[in-house]
């Protein structure tokens, strides 16, 4: 946490060391968050320190550092020639410290101070682009269901003898703005005004995966309410369907995988209630992995489908699928047909099903 810190103090002062100089310590920072992250994870922390040393913070923590390197590392060259090249990686520095607060704190009181900076941050980043009307109003939309949201989070801090009913709720509505479900998810393909590395953030990995975070990181809170288990599988079966139906009638590739985003952190919800908290860590870090890399690859996806399609190489025109070889499709198809990973998810839902009746 300290490292991105450090970068966001460089780049602050950028007449002090000049602009590459703070572009280099800046995007060195970051990504050696990641080393450092990761050396944590297998440090024994105390419990009793302002920040939490658990296995879920330390995997969280590592993610953080891992995805902030690996767009810290992308955006460099991908954002080199474009004008606010040094807001972009003083913004990223900022908001990697912000989300390994939230990871790493060890009250709710500390999770609300990272938790407001990296809203703070995610709207900045999503009007990155100031100059045009439209990423400034989708970042003031962003900014306002922050807000809207984030009252209860500070209800849930300032009411600690609340039931568990009360305080799960809260902390619910919390995640909902967070990881954008249903209602108040119409801010994230809107998000898709700022650069494809805040993109990446947004969608892919970070900023979704905060919601899950505060119910797994709360649950002690709240897992005595079966109010609190029912409306969150609620929530999240809900917009799993909403996003899931909207995101069929979408045409360009971003809209699509923030869609397809807002379905799986819904079905991360639906796991968090369940009580599957290992299937729902197992299902939030693959998914951020998975999700990021398309996202800093649909670009160059695009440039190259155009480019194909221009030169007649392409058997099926306006279709992505076609891109890919022949032995690659082949092996995609056998993959959907087999069925163990479904049997597998099948027993898991059978079993969560007899414990939920007990």
């Amino acid at each position: 946490m300290l490292l991105p810190l450090v970068a966001f103090s460089v780049l602050a002062c950028p007449a002090w060391f000049g602009l590459r100089v703070s572009e280099s310590i800046a995007s060195t920072a970051v990504v050696s968050a990641c080393a450092l992250a990761a050396m944590a994870a297998a440090v024994p922390w105390s419990p009793d320190a302002i920040l939490a040393g658990d296995w879920l913070a330390r995997v969280f923590a590592a993610l953080t550092s891992v995805l902030g390197g690996l767009i810290g590392v992308f955006a460099r060259r991908y954002l080199h020639r474009d004008p606010g090249y040094l807001r972009f990686y003083l913004l990223l520095a900022l908001f990697v410290a912000a989300v390994e607060l939230v990871v790493l704190a060890h009250g709710l009181e500390h999770v609300l101070i990272g938790w407001e900076v990296c809203g703070l941050t995610s709207a900045l980043l999503i009007a990155f682009f100031h100059q045009r009307r439209g990423p400034v109003a989708h970042g003031l939309r962003a900014f306002a269901t922050y807000r809207l949201c984030d009252i209860a989070l500070v209800l849930a801090v300032a009411l600690p003898g609340a039931s568990a009913s009360v305080t799960g709720v809260l902390l619910l509505i919390a995640a909902m703005g967070k990881s954008a479900q249903f209602p108040v998810g119409g801010w994230l393909p809107r998000a898709m005004e700022g650069p494809t590395p805040s993109s990446a953030i947004f969608y892919g990995a970070i900023s979704v995966s905060l919601g899950p975070y505060l119910l797994l990181h709360t649950r002690p809170l709240w897992d005595a309410s079966t109010v609190a288990h029912v409306a969150i599988v609620a929530v999240g079966a809900v917009t799993a369907i909403h996003a899931t139906i909207v995101r069929r009638v979408r045409t360009d590739i971003k809209s699509v995988l923030a869609y397809a985003s807002m379905t799986q952190v819904a079905l991360v919800f639906v796991e968090v209630g369940m009580g599957w908290t290992v299937v729902a860590v197992v299902h939030l870090v693959t998914h951020a992995l998975t999700r990021t890399v398309q996202i800093l690859r649909s670009p160059s996806l695009l440039h190259d489908h155009h480019r194909l399609e221009q030169r007649g190489l392409l058997r099926e025109t306006g279709r992505v699928f076609g891109m890919l070889p022949a032995p690659a499709r082949a092996w995609l198809y056998r993959f959907a047909l087999e069925s163990w990973y479904v049997d597998g998810l099948l027993g898991r839902v059978r079993d969560g099903a007899r414990r939920w009746s007990r």
